[in-house]
């Protein structure tokens, strides 16, 4: 028996410690893997879900109507490649599984759909070219002419991007563009505006006494460190904390943060709060103090984790 532990328990730590880069309730879209090939990073702008317009050239060669779709990146293999996801509105669906390989220089692009499924994969290849990443695949005219079929990302910013399919010669010269889509990266190019948000709505739920509400704005392992008492884990808990006694009434709450700085999944903010509190009786009790949030980004939202503060006399 000790045998077998010992040669169990290497692998259980590994198993542990080796896909530290794929999705998580942390990271939901991955992590690049330090290790992987540092073109890998090419594709890190548009990690996230965007919002997208797909246009396509109808069968008379006019351009049809826009269609709204969402296209997600995420790292995959323990971040040593990417992966994306489309879906439009129309229930179609397609993906592609996106490699770097360091051998050749390359990478290498094999793409699958729910409307045209195929025992081979068709794939692309290219490199990154100047701010642009290009990938082409072998692919004839109708008129027999040789030439490829090739996909652009362009204008890639932390914002989002544009891409372009077309049809090329050899040469490139001639082009004819089938298919274009423009994206804009979803929430998370809100990310300072939506923690602004929910910091006016948590002042908001306090000052309604929703105790369920206030416990939603955090995460299912979070932390609370009120002034002058343990720590609070755990959302259940923490509504706890935020249960009001029976008859208090003409609630004010009021944050403002005076810092808000976001780290990949992780954002921080810090400030101050204010107001005050009608008990049973009748008293009203004023309050202020200072605080810092630790936030983390999950379920497409901006959640509190770690929740501290203390009040100024």
């Amino acid at each position: 028996m000790k045998i077998i532990l010992f040669l169990l328990l290497p692998c259980a730590v590994w198993g542990q410690g080796a896909m530290n880069y794929d999705v998580s309730n942390s990271y939901p879209f991955g992590r690049l893997n330090p290790d992987a090939p540092k073109e890998t990073a090419d594709f890190a702008p548009m990690i996230g879900t965007c919002d997208c317009i797909s246009t396509t050239r109808k069968a008379d060669q006019t351009w049809g109507e826009p269609q709204k779709m969402t296209w997600t990146f995420k790292y995959i293999m323990n971040g040593m490649g990417v992966q994306d996801e489309t879906l439009k509105d129309d229930g179609s669906h397609s993906g592609s599984i996106r490699q770097f390989v360091a051998d050749s220089s390359r990478w290498y692009v094999h793409w699958y759909s729910n409307t045209s499924p195929s025992t081979t994969l068709p794939s692309w290849e290219g490199n990154k070219r100047g701010d642009s990443i290009v990938l082409y695949r072998e692919q004839k005219a109708p008129n027999g002419m040789d030439g490829f079929y090739r996909l652009t990302f362009k204008d890639i910013t932390n914002e989002g991007y544009n891409w372009v399919g077309e049809w090329v010669d050899t040469t490139e010269k001639f082009v004819f563009p089938t298919w274009t889509i423009e994206c804009k990266k979803r929430m998370r190019s809100r990310s300072k505006a939506r923690i602004l948000e929910n910091a006016v709505n948590f002042s908001k739920a306090y000052m309604k006494k929703d105790s369920d509400a206030i416990a939603n704005f955090y995460t299912e392992d979070a932390k609370i460190f009120p002034n002058n008492a343990p720590i609070i884990s755990g959302r259940e808990d923490i509504k706890k904390r935020w249960s009001f006694l029976e008859g208090t009434r003409d609630l004010y709450h009021k944050i403002t943060p005076l810092e808000v700085l976001i780290i990949e999944n992780y954002a921080y903010d810090y400030g101050l709060y204010e107001g005050s509190i009608t008990s049973k009786e009748g008293k009203v009790s004023q309050f202020k103090g200072k605080y810092v949030i630790v936030w983390r980004w999950e379920d497409e939202d901006w959640k509190i984790y770690l929740d501290i503060w203390n009040r100024i006399k």
